[in-house]
């Protein structure tokens, strides 16, 4: 059984002025979520800033989360790492501190070999009970996790269940769900594919633009997965500008921005993050009066 079937929202982390984690403003986000229909939340994944987090501050952003949620939708932590050794540190105090489930990034920077990965994911999924999804997005991390390496990992290491995919290569997903004979929980990593993804056997997507519509992305999957394709299609075309405008800076700074054009105080970024440009800010507050959240 999957962790979760339909829009998973990669959570904000949202910061005071002076560069603390606003706990009393992930509690209000996480509740709108919830409210919304969203149906897991992705905490400290790469929406989640996770890389300029301290471990300290990263373990208690996951607490924090799974204590508010409460177990009534599935929370995901990002635990992955460049350092094996840290991803196994991360990701058993989020098993202890109530996670339903992991999403472990690729190692970045160092450039594994497909052994190499596959050796980092089962010394993590070793050293933990509950199920991981993997996270392939070679465009920051300099490494592809290929199809055969995917499947390899999961019809033969037993919790790890799926892989979030961002690389936007379909025909190695496409590979994937052959491979795996479909056995495998696929969720779009990019909000402008997830009907596509739906498509081949999909259970979802791992959602930026959830943030600011929470309700329109669990439609499209809702509607997909009730057999309304063409809705699904439909609902899915209708967010495309404004999902362009949520990626025409790097995430996650059009999101925060978004969330702050809505006065939900989802506050600055840390460096070496940076505001978002005036012409891009504006480009994106039309989007989304287009669009009809604003």
């Amino acid at each position: 059984m999957a962790i979760f079937e339909g829009a998973g929202v990669a959570l904000v982390t949202p910061f005071k002025e002076n560069g603390e984690v606003n706990y009393e403003k992930l509690e209000e986000l996480t509740e709108e979520q919830i409210a919304l229909g969203t149906d897991s939340i992705i905490v400290c994944g790469t929406t989640g800033e996770a890389s300029t987090m301290t471990h300290e501050e990263h373990l208690e952003a996951i607490k924090f989360v799974c204590d508010v949620t409460r177990k009534r939708i599935p929370v995901i932590a990002g635990t992955g790492s460049n350092c094996t050794d840290t991803a196994v540190y991360l990701s058993k105090e989020a098993q202890r501190n109530g996670a339903d489930g992991l999403l472990l990034v690729s190692p970045y920077y160092n450039k594994a070999t497909q052994n190499g990965l596959k050796a980092h994911f089962k010394a993590v999924a070793g050293e933990v009970k509950i199920p991981i999804l993997l996270y392939n997005i070679p465009a920051r991390t300099g490494v592809n996790i290929t199809a055969e390496t995917i499947a390899d990992l999961c019809l033969n290491v037993p919790n790890i269940v799926g892989v979030k995919e961002a690389s936007g290569n379909f025909s190695a997903i496409a590979d994937l769900m052959n491979l795996t004979d479909g056995r495998v929980d696929l969720y779009s990593g990019n909000d402008d594919q997830i009907v596509p993804m739906l498509s081949l056997g999909g259970k979802g997507v791992i959602s930026v633009l959830s943030n600011i519509a929470p309700a329109q992305t669990h439609e499209i999957c809702e509607a997909y997965f009730a057999g309304d394709v063409k809705r699904s299609a439909a609902l899915q075309l209708a967010a495309i500008p404004l999902i362009n405008a949520l990626f025409c800076e790097v995430n996650p700074i059009p999101v925060k921005a978004a969330l702050n054009l809505m006065g939900k105080g989802a506050g600055p970024m840390r460096l070496p993050l940076t505001e978002m440009e005036p012409k891009n800010q504006e480009r994106l507050k039309q989007a989304m009066i287009a669009y009809g959240i604003l």
